[in-house]
C-alpha cells in the first residue's frame, strides 16, 4: 500500500484548500443539476395502483399520506431473493439502514415508502428485527414492471395534485448509493428542498434556509419557526459565509505562490 506524503500542518492545510475548491465546484454542480431536475416534465400516471400495507389496501394515491410528494423504493424482499424470509437483499437492506428519520421528509410535504413483494407479516417481522421504521407496503400488481424495478431495485418520484398524479423523475443502479439522507431524498424531488437559496421555478414553495429544521419528534404543521433557533441559524449561517470567504482569500494566495 502506497501512502501519500506526511507534511507539516501548514502543507496539509494548503492541499485541504486545494481540495476544497474542487469540492465547493462539485457542490454548486450539483445544486445546478438539482435545479435542472426540477424543471424535467412530468408523466401522468393513469392506471390504479393497489398495495397491501398494515392496515389493508391502499391505492398509490393514498401512499402520499396526504402530501404532495411520494418517493417509493422498491426493495427485494420476497420469495427467490436471497436471504428469504429471514432478511432482504443484502443490498436494499443496506440502503434501509441509511435512511434517515422520516419525520424530517415529512416535514417538506414528502412521503417516503419502501415497497415489496413480501406479505405484510414478513415485512412487519424483518422491519422489527431490523430496527427500520420506513413505511413499507406490499405490491399486488404491475406496479414494479411498469415503472422499472421488477428486476432490480430503484427509486420512483412523484406528484400529486388533487386526485391526479405524476412521475417525475426515476433512479436506479448507482444512483441509489446517495440515497438516504433527508437532503438527497430532497434534491430527486420536483419541489427540491424549498429553500430560498434554490433555484426553482417561479411559484414554488420556498422557505427561510434552516428555519424550518426542528427535531424529529417536534415537528407541528404550519408552525412558525420557532425564535431562537431562528436566531441561532441565521448567526450560523453569517459564519459559515464568512469562513467560506475567508477559505477563497486564502486559496487565491495559495494559487498565486
Amino acid at each position: 500500500m502506497q501512502t501519500p506524503p506526511v507534511v507539516s500542518a501548514e502543507a496539509w492545510e494548503a492541499a485541504r484548500l486545494q481540495m476544497l475548491v474542487k469540492e465547493k465546484a462539485n457542490t454548486r454542480a450539483r445544486d445546478a443539476l438539482a435545479a435542472e431536475r426540477r424543471r424535467m416534465p412530468w408523466m401522468a400516471v393513469e392506471k390504479d395502483y393497489s398495495f397491501e400495507g398494515p392496515t389493508g389496501k391502499v391505492s398509490l394515491p393514498e401512499l402520499f399520506e396526504g402530501r404532495r410528494q411520494l418517493i417509493v423504493y422498491r426493495a427485494f424482499f420476497e420469495p427467490g431473493v436471497f436471504g428469504w424470509p429471514d432478511h432482504a437483499c443484502r443490498g436494499c437492506s443496506m440502503v434501509a439502514d441509511q435512511v434517515a428519520h422520516v419525520a424530517h421528509l415529512n416535514a417538506r410535504d414528502t412521503t417516503l415508502v419502501f415497497v415489496s413483494r413480501a406479505p405484510q407479516a414478513d415485512i412487519a417481522r424483518v422491519k422489527a428485527h431490523m430496527g427500520w421504521n420506513i413505511p413499507w407496503f406490499t405490491i399486488t400488481d404491475s406496479f414494479d414492471a411498469d415503472f422499472g424495478v421488477d428486476e432490480w431495485h430503484g427509486t420512483n418520484v412523484f406528484f400529486r395534485d388533487g386526485d391526479k398524479v405524476y412521475r417525475t423523475y426515476f433512479l436506479k443502479s448507482r444512483g441509489d448509493e446517495q440515497m438516504g439522507g433527508t437532503w438527497n431524498y430532497l434534491d430527486v424531488t420536483p419541489l427540491g428542498r424549498q429553500e430560498l437559496w434554490e433555484d426553482s421555478p417561479a411559484g414554488y414553495p420556498q422557505t427561510p434556509t434552516y428555519k424550518w429544521w426542528n427535531w424529529h419528534d417536534s415537528y407541528v404543521d404550519n408552525a412558525a419557526p420557532d425564535k431562537k433557533w431562528v436566531q441561532i441559524s441565521t448567526a450560523g449561517e453569517a459564519a459559515f459565509r464568512e469562513e467560506s470567504r475567508n477559505e477563497k482569500t486564502e486559496a487565491g494566495k495559495e494559487a498565486k505562490s
